[in-house]
């Protein structure tokens, strides 16, 4: 009965996983949207990711961004964790 309430997300959230390249000088970054989450969970989340992609990142405006192409990585991780993850964009 005690489960943390990070390991488990409440309801069905619809994570998606995107790539976007516009406005960082032709870098491109993985983008993860609609965690169901507080923005201090976000953190917390966000630094998990980085840490298995060995890469930079930031959270800005609910969204976590992960520096570079892991979208199937991250996808994995997130389902591993219990969200719906999908990857989204081509």
């Amino acid at each position: 009965m005690g489960t943390h309430p990070n390991t488990r997300p409440a309801g069905s959230a619809r994570v998606r996983v995107g790539r976007e390249v516009a406005g960082r000088g032709g870098k491109g970054v993985s983008v993860i949207s609609g965690l169901p989450l507080a923005a201090a969970d976000l953190e917390v989340l966000a630094r998990r990711l980085k840490k298995l992609c060995g890469a930079g990142g930031a959270v800005r405006d609910g969204v976590i961004e992960i520096q570079g192409e892991h979208r199937d990585r991250l996808v994995a991780e997130l389902r591993e964790l219990g969200y719906d993850a999908r990857r989204s964009g081509g």
